[in-house]
């Protein structure tokens, strides 16, 4: 009767193993599965294309403060009044054909008039006179913009110093091609229109973007890798034959 015990004893335990080692299994497959289903959006992420090779966001990328929330409508009533405001100056400007010292002439006249009859109106109907607040610029401001500005200049002019010296001459042909490029368009509108067109396409190309960015990025992808390419050829039938610069020569050497 023990013997029996014994075995019945041992046989139960024998079954409650594999039971339990069936259950390990499934848990360990289960939680790979999870794991790689955790994995897989990762991988998919890393290989999505971003235009320029951005890992930021489109607003973190134009500087993330208050001119990228203007730019990228996150205060619609702003956008919309800043846009307004400059097709109106453009309208002024181009389609009216205003110029700007009679634009300035107007619009003081005007003022200066409205306070002037609203100062003498307000002693006749026995009410206080407008009060004119005083205007003054800030110092601090304006030190700071013409120092960027004068970085800023400083560093172009290096720029055209290092391209003319003949040491890089991709560089040297992407300049002159944007030069090119930008005489043309200077040949269709003057330079009022053209900062105009500009201020209009920052207004509206970046948020646009934002919205079908994920249409975008593949139809950008292949476009800059068809262009690596023909660049390549060109690199290698046409640039790479030049002579380079003694410049860029002594450099290596």
């Amino acid at each position: 009767m023990g013997t029996m015990a014994e075995q019945e004893d041992s046989k139960s335990e024998s079954v409650i193993e594999k039971i339990v080692e069936k259950i390990h299994d499934h848990d360990d497959s289960s939680s790979s599965d999870s794991d790689d289903e955790k994995l897989a959006p990762l991988e998919m992420k890393a290989k999505i294309y971003r235009l320029f090779g951005r890992e930021r966001p489109v607003h973190q990328v134009l500087g993330g403060g208050k001119p990228a929330d203007v730019l990228m409508w996150r205060n619609k009533k702003i956008s919309a009044g800043a846009l307004g405001v400059a097709t109106t100056i453009w309208i002024l400007f181009e389609l009216l054909e205003y110029h700007l010292l009679t634009l300035v002439c107007h619009a003081i006249i005007l003022a200066l008039s409205a306070v002037f009859l609203w100062s003498n109106v307000t002693s006749f109907i026995h009410k206080s006179p407008p009060h004119i607040p005083e205007f003054s610029i800030p110092e601090k401001p304006i030190l700071q913009f013409a120092t960027v500005l004068r970085y800023e200049i400083c560093q172009g002019l290096v720029t055209l110093r290092e391209i003319a010296s003949g040491r890089d001459l991709k560089k040297f042909i992407g300049v002159i091609a944007g030069f090119w490029v930008l005489s043309i368009v200077g040949s269709w509108c003057n330079l009022f229109t053209l900062l105009y067109i500009v201020f209009v396409l920052l207004h509206t190309v970046p948020v646009l973007y934002e919205i079908h960015e994920d249409k975008v990025d593949p139809i950008a992808e292949k476009a800059i890798a068809e262009i690596k390419k023909h660049h390549a050829i060109f690199n290698e039938k046409v640039l790479s034959k030049i002579p380079r610069g003694p410049l860029k020569d002594k450099k290596i050497a």
